[in-house]
């Protein structure tokens, strides 16, 4: 599958912010996220409309260099949220972000975390399946099912295993354990029916860094699992199906889980 384009992410932002506040409406804010400790549903909310903002910020001025996103994880004073309120304001953030980003145009220079994709097109993608993961986290919370269409689920795939060659996924350091290794590879296989089935990924560990690919050959261990159920075992959620079928080098898929989670508390 090719990777969704610029436009297709632009409009996925605001496609998921919908169904985010759709599995939210009528629900209790108050109510704690089991996959987001020490947040409830209120401050999952502020969370995701703040990172909205802060991506509009830095496609809007084009700025060469880091914004601060505190507001993103300052989210202590939101524990009295009231759907009525926050829903819109979350709308209105993922709007001024689509705007930023079709005003810009994927080519545009700007700050990113992750050298090499410096442009809009990184902020649509990141910031479409930062939605998705946390609309994920807001379906369990509120009890409603959740579902993600198999393409945006493999592209979200393809962005993760991008993130696990960041030094910071695997170059050594205290309380750091080692990542690469002779013999470490792994296959992450997408079962199903539904769009995306039928795709998969190899990740290579044997060398200075990790590399990825779609090749389908061997490796020390193989994940497999629906689209949407291999998202959320990487993210390490809760998976909708009961989570992967894993052969092999468990021990490996588990340490590598850990070392690439490091995204999750950037």
């Amino acid at each position: 599958m090719t990777p969704l384009s610029f436009d297709r992410l632009r409009a996925e932002v605001l496609t998921q912010t919908g169904l985010l506040r759709s599995h939210v409406k009528g629900a209790d804010l108050s109510v704690p996220v089991p996959s987001c400790p020490g947040w409830n549903l209120g401050q999952l909310l502020r969370h995701v409309g703040w990172a909205h903002r802060w991506a509009e910020a830095i496609v809007r001025t084009r700025s060469p260099e880091a914004v601060s996103h505190a507001r993103l994880d300052d989210i202590a004073g939101y524990t009295d949220e009231d759907v009525d309120v926050v829903g819109p304001w979350l709308a209105e953030g993922a709007e001024l972000l689509v705007a930023a980003l079709r005003d810009a145009g994927p080519g545009a220079a700007v700050w990113t975390p992750v050298p090499g994709q410096s442009s809009p097109a990184f902020w649509a993608r990141r910031m479409t399946h930062e939605t998705v993961v946390h609309r994920a986290d807001a379906a369990l919370a509120a009890g409603v099912e959740f579902a993600v269409d198999g393409d945006v689920a493999v592209d979200a795939l393809d962005e993760w295993m991008s993130f696990g060659s960041v030094p910071e996924a695997f170059a050594p350091g205290p309380g750091r354990p080692a990542l690469l290794g002779p013999g470490r590879t792994l296959a992450f296989r997408a079962t199903g029916t539904a769009t995306g089935a039928g795709a998969h990924w190899r990740v290579d560990l044997t060398g200075d860094v990790p590399v990825w690919s779609r090749d389908h050959e061997e490796a020390a261990v193989v994940a497999s699992a629906t689209p949407a159920d291999l998202l959320l075992f990487v993210y390490g959620r809760p998976s909708v199906g009961g989570g992967p079928e894993v052969t092999g080098d468990a021990a490996l898929l588990e340490l590598w889980r850990e070392r690439t989670g490091f995204w999750l508390h950037e």
